[in-house]
């Protein structure tokens, strides 16, 4: 068999641009290429304890995860391309952003007037 981390190189090794931007639609005369932003992350582990006292400890993990938010779409009509922005994905980004900006704010603020 072969080990998990040969096999994760192997489906992994086509991931990249690929996922990032989609294929191109044409609708109207107009080419669209949608874009997403595109992150995932894997983890395992393994201990086995050398303890003497401790007999049967054993142990194993593993995990992974990942997550696709669309950003917007490269637009091309009558020759000309640009991108298009997707404004909920913007807008979803930009409140848990603005919170941490507040935050971080009102302890520098905090810290000037000591």
């Amino acid at each position: 068999m072969e080990p998990l981390t040969a096999q994760l190189a192997e489906k992994l090794s086509n991931i990249g641009v690929k996922n990032s931007y989609g294929t191109p639609i044409e609708v109207d005369g107009a080419t669209t290429i949608p874009v997403a932003l595109v992150n995932f992350g894997f983890g395992g582990g393994e201990a086995d304890s050398n303890d003497p006292e401790k007999t049967g400890d054993t142990g194993s993990g593993g995990g992974g995860g990942g997550m696709s938010v669309p950003v917007g779409a490269y637009i091309t009509r009558n020759g000309t391309t640009r991108f298009e922005p997707n404004t909920v994905a913007l807008l979803a980004v930009s409140i848990p952003l603005a919170c941490v900006g507040g935050f971080v704010l009102t302890r520098i603020v905090k810290a000037l007037k000591q």
